[in-house]
């Protein structure tokens, strides 16, 4: 009886932190939006919105691209030009923004490099193919201090915790110890 008591208690506390972490996920805020650029795409008006202003490099930032009129009968693709997407030859699709449904977007995209960049557009749509491009988007140096001291600053801990380790393994010696009779 007391194990089934247990039991109960144990499940109910599993059910209860579930709840309890699902609620923060399902409250998302949605993309705050600071600052939009117009594009022409062919025949269509396209607003690529950016969720921070000025852009700077290593840091993340939500993307949003709304044609004028809405998504749901158009098509298209992106593709980002500048120092840091050298290799990325191909046009992406795009898709529904994780958090702003009711657009097309790109979710914490972080650009590693400062510079000058260009995201190329085509869409499909009811008035036909369109090609376009935003030129001149400038991305700032990264913000914070350079990323080896970052980096060595937070490893600190974690040496500090193999030195204690390492003394308290030498003190001991697990091996050495005389095997109780």
């Amino acid at each position: 009886m007391i194990a089934l008591r247990k039991f109960a208690i144990t499940v109910l506390a599993t059910i209860t932190l579930s709840l309890v972490a699902i609620a923060p996920a399902s409250a998302y805020a949605p993309v705050d939006i600071v600052h939009t650029e117009r594009v022409q795409v062919g025949p269509y008006n396209l607003t690529v919105g950016f969720s921070t202003w000025p852009i700077r490099a290593m840091r993340s930032l939500d993307f949003t691209f709304m044609p004028d009129g809405g998504i749901a009968d158009k098509t298209g693709t992106l593709r980002m030009v500048g120092p840091a997407f050298k290799n990325w030859r191909r046009n992406a699709p795009f898709v529904r923004h994780p958090r702003k449904r009711d657009s097309w977007g790109l979710d914490i995209l972080a650009i590693d490099d400062p510079g000058t960049y260009s995201i190329r557009f085509t869409l499909d749509g009811p008035l036909g193919h369109g090609e376009g491009a935003l030129d001149g988007l400038e991305v700032l140096d990264q913000p914070g201090p350079p990323l080896p001291l970052s980096w060595t600053i937070a490893s600190l801990p974690l040496l500090g915790l193999l030195a204690f380790l390492a003394v308290a393994w030498r003190r001991t010696r697990p091996g050495r110890q005389p095997l109780p009779l």
